[in-house]
């Protein structure tokens, strides 16, 4: 189906964006980056031709965001394409809906080219087909022949209708509705850099050798990292001294596609939250491992995230909802995020998972790599993305204390699994 609304100048926020655009602010950065690091230096002229050809394929990202009376939208510009600057220090900047900040970046820095989303636009599934389809032109540009696939787009083709779906009303179909009810976990705090300095911790990590450190345990790579996140975390809770110990949790991202299918290229994600409690005593690495793994094989399921989908519509569409100013709403989505998108975690991690693309892409790019903007509450997240056999694992936050980080990957490195560390660090 041929993009029937490609005429149409505005569009409505999908259940997430909604969110995202009413929390954010100027110490808050709901951008993320994806990069894919190349096998030769980039060449801006060519990345810049590439972008003007393959963005007219993506309407949904050729937007400003607007401030209507009751909600947020996007006004569309079909004309934007966005220019390619050099990279900058300090990733993934906040977007400033009162300026003519655009929602989406492109940038370079030697062999890296690196796209940053704000995130009401789309999830890292939608990013990604953006940035295959980029990274494919590019090279196509400079000789490669590069074959189209589902994630890696044709610019010549007309956007399809079902890419820019709000694919949550759809799927809101269960008889039971289910919302998050959860106290607060840990959250740990350090010394604030300068605004905005974003400090970038990055492992790179072959897959084999963490691989085979996850089957020891019978967990999948994803849970091998967040059982290993939140052991960190409970070392540095424990090294507090606290008199009562609070749960530590994740905030982990889940793409919806696999349960229920569709093609959109918004989002389409809800949240997973394992966790542990260590006022129920200490618990081993294998323990926190095979609690992790339950917990996600037990709560990621058709049934119980179609729960959650229908929830969070029924809110979109409650009539009353509907008829509060905008900037109500704002305070009160705000304050729902503190009390249940933020509170109840003690950091995100995130794992889109293996980059794949055609073996003719694949042989020009090295790596690819996935970094967070500024959290809520200025705690540090973690993001990981793997491409053959490289993993690139990524801290990023404000704080100057990089202790988290280092217990980390000394753990990994005690478990057999070398790392080898990049940082935008000047320390």
């Amino acid at each position: 189906m041929q993009m029937a609304q490609a005429a149409q100048n505005w569009y409505r926020l999908d259940n997430a964006g909604m969110v995202y655009s009413a929390i954010q602010r100027d110490d808050y950065s709901a951008v993320y980056r994806f990069s894919a690091v190349m096998d030769a230096p980039v060449d801006p002229q060519r990345l810049q031709r590439a972008v003007r050809r393959v963005m007219p394929r993506f309407p949904g990202f050729q937007v400003r965001i607007r401030r209507g009376v009751f909600w947020y939208y996007f006004d569309s510009d079909p004309s934007f394409v966005p220019a390619v600057e050099p990279d900058i220090a300090n990733p993934c900047q906040p977007i400033r809906f009162s300026s003519k900040d655009r929602l989406m970046r492109v940038f370079y820095y030697g062999p890296r080219i690196s796209i940053e989303l704000f995130h009401a636009l789309a999830d890292g599934a939608g990013a990604l087909v953006l940035l295959k389809t980029l990274v494919a032109e590019y090279l196509r540009l400079g000789g490669v022949e590069v074959p189209c696939t589902e994630e890696v787009l044709d610019p010549a083709q007309p956007p399809d209708a079902e890419e820019w779906e709000d694919a949550y009303p759809r799927y809101a179909t269960s008889r039971a509705r289910r919302s998050l009810k959860a106290g607060p976990a840990y959250s740990y705090t350090g010394t604030p850099e300068p605004f905005y300095t974003l400090n970038v911790i990055m492992g790179l990590i072959p897959v084999d050798k963490v691989h085979a450190a996850a089957k020891r345990y019978g967990v999948s790579i994803t849970e091998f990292l967040a059982a290993g996140l939140i052991q960190a975390l409970m070392v540095r809770q424990r090294s507090e001294g606290r008199r009562r110990e609070k749960p530590v949790a994740l905030v982990v991202p889940v793409n919806l596609r696999p349960w229920f299918p569709s093609r959109t290229l918004r989002n389409f994600i809800l949240t997973a939250r394992p966790f542990i409690d260590p006022e129920l005593g200490d618990y081993t690495f294998a323990e926190i491992a095979s609690q992790v793994h339950h917990y996600m094989r037990l709560h990621v399921t058709r049934q119980e995230m179609a729960a959650y989908i229908t929830q969070n519509v029924s809110l979109q569409r409650s009539p009353l909802l509907r008829l509060i100013p905008r900037p109500l709403k704002n305070w009160g989505m705000a304050a729902g995020f503190r009390m249940l998108g933020e509170k109840p975690y003690s950091t995100t991690f995130t794992n889109p998972g293996v980059f794949r693309v055609p073996p003719e892409m694949e042989a020009h790019i090295r790596r690819v790599e996935m970094v967070l903007g500024q959290s809520y509450s200025g705690h540090t997240n973690c993001a990981a993305i793997s491409m053959g056999n490289t993993l690139a694992l990524s801290f990023s936050g404000t704080m100057k204390e990089a202790d988290l980080e280092r217990d980390f990957f000394r753990w990994l490195v005690r478990e057999g699994v070398p790392v080898k560390i990049l940082s935008n660090r000047k320390d």
